[in-house]
């Protein structure tokens, strides 16, 4: 005799009703300094982040921000007594919530950059819940969260888009 076990729903309502709604969009100037510095503390000393002639001999009018700084200058700065237990503050994913799978990791990016940005530039973000899913692996059951994100600048033209996932656990 085979015995089954309940899986149990770990996708709230509410956490369901959000899929295809936009759950997070913010706005941010995309500013030398900032990208400078963000390059150097992650290693990227591309000199068309720092170097007008490098830029401009690479068709570029001024040097560019990196492509991955992009993320960096539209959230802001979340104090460390408000992190969440996992280290994120949540403003990217829109505060989703599985109680019942409180254990979270990332899932996987995929980016496509379609124009770079310059000082002075104005990138809006908006997130949308693209699916949630729940999902049996070998170690159990988990929820695969997937996001859409568009980037565009003030003359609303599209800079990336990038889809992203993130798996939660009970």
């Amino acid at each position: 005799m085979t015995q089954q076990t309940q899986v149990p729903d770990l996708i709230p309502a509410a956490a369901a009703a959000q899929v295809g709604e936009v759950v997070s969009r913010a706005t941010g100037e995309v500013v030398r300094r900032d990208w400078q510095r963000w390059a150097l503390a992650v290693g990227d000393r591309n000199p068309l982040w720092f170097d007008t002639e490098h830029a401009r001999a690479h068709g570029y009018d001024d040097v560019v921000a990196p492509p991955l700084y992009l993320q960096y200058a539209v959230l802001g700065v979340t104090p460390l007594d408000r992190l969440r237990a996992d280290g994120s503050s949540g403003a990217a994913n829109g505060n989703l919530a599985f109680p019942d799978a409180p254990r979270r990791m990332a899932g996987g990016e995929s980016t496509t950059f379609h124009r770079s940005c310059g000082h002075g530039d104005v990138v809006t973000m908006e997130r949308r819940v693209e699916s949630i899913v729940q999902k049996q692996g070998r170690s159990g059951p988990f929820v695969l969260v997937t996001w859409r994100t568009t980037y565009t600048d003030q003359r609303d033209e599209l800079v990336a888009e990038a889809t992203t996932s993130m798996i939660a656990r009970p």
